[in-house]
């Protein structure tokens, strides 16, 4: 059997880490913890399985990048052999079988440099937003090339040992979107990342409150913009339509209906422009229908599917103050900054296991 390292990154995580760490529990993997300052418990807990841990040095500026790249070191040093790493954030559980399986795919295809599988949502019941998490986990990976790559891998997934070396790891300088990029430059290299019709991990949002949800659009515009602005803004770039949309709905829209009004009143008197600025409001709920009617494709129920639509419009207003954001830390000189959206989950005895 291959030689297979686990790198699990947390900050605050309490007893999501505790689940975590139990799903790798009698595994064959070295497993190696990186901490970004917790205040939980979360490091005396993975002391107490006696693994390695990295305490992360948060005098210079921190980022998941970072602290996955520090783990990846440590694994290095102490075990050598380990030939694939599967990645893995302290808020999810691996599935059973899975690190078996990302193996057996990485060895089956010499230029696949990456696998992942299916995420998916621990506790959609416990809120809407967690609800809207399990259905973004459900999409489907657009092909990249005739090959049936997918574009990229989120933060979970196995990455072969030769080809993450290869070129050079994440950017540690990236606040968010370092897998895409990364994924970028190994298609770049000629290799490949491939997604596996398979179970792969569950994922505990912790989206309980909507300045939660909220909070997590404007991380999403602020990274994505920081990311196009890095990499280039060419049309199919990753989250070059993302931006456009959130410019289109928090910008275009009102403003169409501000001039389409004005301009109606103007050349036919109020009702005139009312009835303008009426038509182009339909252009809001007309998009909360399309997308829901979208989203029932993959399943779901009406209600949902509605709500992941009205959620998905108003997330483009927060997405472009993240956009926003960005702009003014970039006009001020000020370093990318990580934007947190979880509550802290101290560790504590006896925690009820999840379903």
């Amino acid at each position: 059997m291959s030689r297979i390292g686990v790198i699990v990154i947390g900050r605050n995580e309490g007893e999501r880490l505790r689940r975590c760490l139990d799903s790798l529990e009698g595994l064959d993997a070295r497993v190696v913890y990186v901490d970004s300052d917790s205040t939980d418990g979360s490091l005396g807990l993975a002391r107490s399985r006696s693994i390695e841990v990295v305490e992360l040095d948060m005098s210079v500026p921190f980022s998941a990048a970072r602290a996955r790249n520090a783990g990846f070191g440590r694994l290095l040093q102490v075990d050598s052999g380990v030939r694939f790493v599967q990645f893995l954030d302290g808020d999810c559980e691996v599935c059973d079988g899975w690190l078996d399986q990302a193996r057996r795919a990485l060895e089956g295809q010499s230029r696949a440099a990456v696998v992942f599988g299916r995420l998916r949502e621990r506790f959609p019941g416990r809120s809407l937003y967690n609800r809207m998490a399990d259905i973004e986990w459900n999409m489907p990976i657009e092909p990249a090339t005739g090959r049936g790559d997918a574009l990229m891998c989120g933060g979970i997934a196995m990455i072969r040992v030769d080809a993450f070396r290869a070129v050079g790891g994440f950017d540690p300088s990236m606040p968010a979107g370092e897998e895409p990029e990364l994924c970028q430059r190994l298609h770049r290299a000629g290799w490949s990342v491939v997604r596996l019709d398979a179970e792969m991990s569950w994922h505990d949002s912790g989206m309980l409150r909507f300045r939660q949800w909220a909070r997590r659009q404007v991380r999403t515009g602020y990274g994505g913009l920081d990311f196009a602005m890095r990499f280039g803004r060419r049309g199919d770039a990753p989250f070059c339509p993302q931006i456009r949309s959130a410019r289109f709905w928090a910008l275009g829209w009102p403003s169409a209906l501000i001039v389409g009004g004005s301009l109606g009143a103007w050349l036919g008197g109020p009702i005139a422009g009312g009835s303008a600025a009426g038509l182009l409001a339909l252009c809001f709920p007309a998009q909360v229908i399309r997308i829901a009617v979208r989203n029932r494709t993959h399943g779901g129920d009406l209600c949902t599917a509605l709500a992941y639509g009205l959620l998905t419009v108003v997330g483009k207003f927060f997405q472009m103050s993240g956009q926003c954001l960005l702009l003014r830390d970039r006009l001020i000189g000020r370093h990318a900054r990580l934007i947190e959206y979880k509550f802290v989950a101290p560790v504590t005895e006896g925690a009820a296991s999840p379903p």
